[in-house]
């Protein structure tokens, strides 16, 4: 077999066969096949695309590269979330705890961040503590204990995803809908859930910047996943203003858990985190239709136990569990400037995107993989899509390290205005099975 076959075959449209992608997948892992060999394959796929029996072939063998986890020694169905991702998207800190308190066990490998889109593991890096990468024993542990796991991916997770994720992006060929897929999938399948939902960001803030093109890439992995016989299902949702108050980590970690005490409930965030939620608790078992589940959900606010489990799952962890009582304890900014409108009129838009990378240039967010946050550091969103506002109402809070330069004008930039009134857009755009 060789490489050189099967870029020319690729190149010309042509299909290739599960054990041409394994070899090349391996191939790439090992450093057998030389780079820019797997360079040109991924190039010809990003141009020529590739079937669903392609994709689900490259997605497996991807999955193999590595270790796969047995989660059989927990009980009952097991229940992930995915999320595109997205400025201010947190909802893994705040629907993890609710589905594990109702009763159905929530797994979950989560990332860093990079550029002007956060991290789920930078926002638990903030509580002071708290171990954000857990051994295969430290995990199930977790899971058995509250119902509840969240740590990075560990470096024998999906290898080959990591090698070819690289190339992809010094070569361009991020955007494929087959490679963006099987790079996801692969991950989860080696998990070890049972079912997955997926949370498909949409807009001018998301790497998917069209209904269109999220729905494609929806279908392909929720197509994927049932190939494998995993429960799948998937929300497209809007992404352009930022998702909740809060951007930063410690910020963010606040934000959550006030919505874990019944705060901001009619928030966008919260529905999102909620709906989200039930739908996990529908393919978990909890409930038979999603009404049922939203009541539970709402009942694990009420009685607080969904926020017990994510303080047992900070403390079993290592993390200082009094921090989610007492928010002094979590990392702080050295100064809060506020910044104020300078007009009158309705807020049209924000720019999700542009406040992720103001936020960045304080420190919490990566302009390299190398960078080290600042986890205090951030931006509280006053301002909301739809909002009449009058001139010296606040926009924002920026929380700046000791010294630093705040540019008000940078931050009243990222707002459009109109005169007249604004209807804001529904959250939901679509739902696939």
């Amino acid at each position: 077999m060789r490489m050189y076959d099967l870029i020319y075959r690729k190149k010309l449209g042509g299909a290739l066969s599960a054990e041409e992608i394994a070899f090349w997948v391996q191939g790439a892992a090992d450093g057998s096949l030389p780079d820019e060999q797997s360079a040109a394959l991924l190039m010809a796929i990003c141009w020529r695309g590739m079937t669903t029996e392609e994709t689900l072939a490259l997605t497996l063998a991807m999955r193999d590269s590595g270790k796969r986890l047995d989660l059989s020694a927990v009980p009952g169905l097991k229940v992930d979330k995915h999320s595109t991702g997205g400025v201010g998207d947190k909802t893994t800190l705040i629907l993890g705890p609710i589905v594990a308190a109702c009763g159905v066990p929530c797994p979950m490998f989560s990332g860093r961040g990079l550029g002007h889109t956060g991290g789920t593991v930078d926002k638990f890096a903030a509580i002071p503590g708290l171990k954000v990468e857990l051994s295969e024993a430290e995990f199930l542990r977790s899971l058995a204990e509250t119902g509840f796991a969240n740590s990075a991916q560990t470096a024998d997770i999906a290898p080959a995803d990591k090698k070819l994720y690289a190339l992809r992006d010094v070569t361009a060929t991020v955007e494929s809908i087959p490679l963006i897929t099987a790079s996801i999938m692969s991950k989860k399948l080696a998990g070890g859930a049972n079912a997955l939902v997926l949370d498909v960001k949409c807009g001018p803030t998301a790497f998917m910047k069209t209904l269109e093109d999220a729905t494609a890439l929806a279908q392909s992995m929720v197509a994927v996943g049932k190939a494998h016989g995993m429960q799948m299902r998937a929300l497209i949702t809007r992404m352009d203003a930022p998702l909740g108050w809060a951007i930063g980590n410690a910020l963010e970690v606040m934000e959550c858990v006030e919505i874990l005490r019944g705060e901001h409930g009619h928030s966008e965030l919260a529905q999102m985190s909620f709906r989200l939620a039930a739908e996990m608790l529908v393919m978990g078992g909890a409930a038979s239709t999603l009404e049922a589940a939203q009541v539970l959900v709402q009942a694990s606010i009420t009685n607080g136990t969904a926020l017990e489990i994510l303080r047992r799952f900070v403390a079993l962890n290592g993390g200082d569990a009094q921090a989610l009582d007492d928010f002094s304890r979590l990392p702080q900014a050295g100064q809060v400037v506020p910044v104020c409108a300078d007009r009158a009129g309705y807020v049209a838009a924000i720019d999700g995107r542009a406040l992720g990378i103001l936020a960045m240039d304080l420190g919490a967010g990566r302009r390299d993989r190398n960078d080290v946050l600042d986890l205090g550091v951030g931006i509280r969103v006053l301002a909301q899509v739809g909002q009449r506002l009058a001139p010296g109402d606040r926009l924002f809070e920026v929380y700046a390290k000791t010294g630093a330069t705040v540019a008000p004008e940078a931050f009243r930039a990222t707002l459009e205005w109109s005169g007249e009134p604004v209807e804001p857009q529904p959250w939901l755009l679509a739902a696939l099975t």
